[in-house]
């Protein structure tokens, strides 16, 4: 029997499995996918992703956005909450259920936001992270906070996202500078300056992964970089869990689990702890 046009939240239930649960909690985190992002994620088929995404729009659960291309034919579905992926989301973290309107207003803002493609530069590293765990035993994506969740618990940084990388016993903590090339690299140099301050407060030691555009910017950039902080760099065609970051000062590169990481001590200022327990 099918759904009425505007079904209650519970009578949606049936219909969500434990996979579009985590999907839903990845929009609500990150706010927006590519289907294709979507796809390496998790699903196996990208057939069997594109139908799932088209059912739970018609849920209400999701909404989806797309722009033309110049020259014809249009960018990929880009992918959010709809109104009662809200709700569900409201209602499993115990907030204020959001109105209609607000969700509508949510989705317009994040389509005509101009720092849209910045976005979804900094969630294709997660992603790739992602989809590379999928494939690899022992690989684990353990932490992966967003721009929002990040400077809310280290305050001092605006990080485009914060991670725990793991690979068998060894883990690497990192905060990512997704440049997309728009920003002067003066104003880019300078962000080191505030984690070398949650370094000094007592905060983790983590290497800052600069995500870079092209080669030419990445060699420009090393030029710049230097001081106390620990960074390495890549470029936004490589895969970030290979061998592919370059340290400061360094002339080969190296997979991520090779970078210097601090967890930090356990004191009140750092988040990875708990009275004194460090915590994913």
């Amino acid at each position: 029997m099918p759904l009425p046009r505007s079904p209650g939240l519970l009578a949606l239930y049936p219909h969500i499995t434990g996979r579009d649960r985590l999907l839903l909690q990845l929009l609500d985190d990150h706010r927006v996918f590519t289907t294709d992002q979507i796809h390496r994620m998790l699903f196996g088929a990208r057939r069997t992703c594109q139908i799932r995404l088209g059912e739970l729009a018609a849920l209400g659960l999701l909404d989806r956005f797309r722009f033309a291309r110049a020259g014809g034919g249009s960018h990929p579905w880009h992918w959010t909450l709809g109104h009662q992926g809200h709700r569900f989301q409201a209602a499993a973290h115990q907030r204020p259920e959001p109105t209609l309107r607000a969700t509508r207003q949510s989705t317009h803002r994040l389509s005509a936001n101009p720092h849209l493609p910045h976005l979804l530069t900094a969630n294709e590293f997660f992603v790739r992270l992602t989809a590379h765990a999928r494939q690899h035993a022992g690989a684990r994506l353990d932490r992966w906070w967003s721009e929002t969740l990040t400077t809310k618990r280290y305050r001092t940084i605006t990080a485009d996202g914060h991670g725990l990388w793991s690979v068998a016993d060894v883990t690497v903590g990192f905060f990512l500078e997704a440049d997309t090339g728009t920003e002067p690299l003066s104003r880019v140099v300078a962000k080191l300056d505030r984690y070398a301050q949650l370094i000094r407060r007592g905060g983790p030691r983590y290497p800052v992964l600069f995500w870079l555009a092209s080669e030419q910017r990445e060699e420009h950039l090393h030029r710049r970089l230097g001081g106390d902080v620990p960074c390495a760099t890549a470029t936004h065609g490589t895969n970030p869990a290979g061998a592919v970051w370059l340290p400061a000062g360094a002339t080969g590169r190296v997979a991520l689990t090779d970078l210097p990481s601090d967890h930090g001590p356990p004191v009140a200022d750092n988040p990875n702890y708990d009275d004194g327990v460090f915590v994913v």
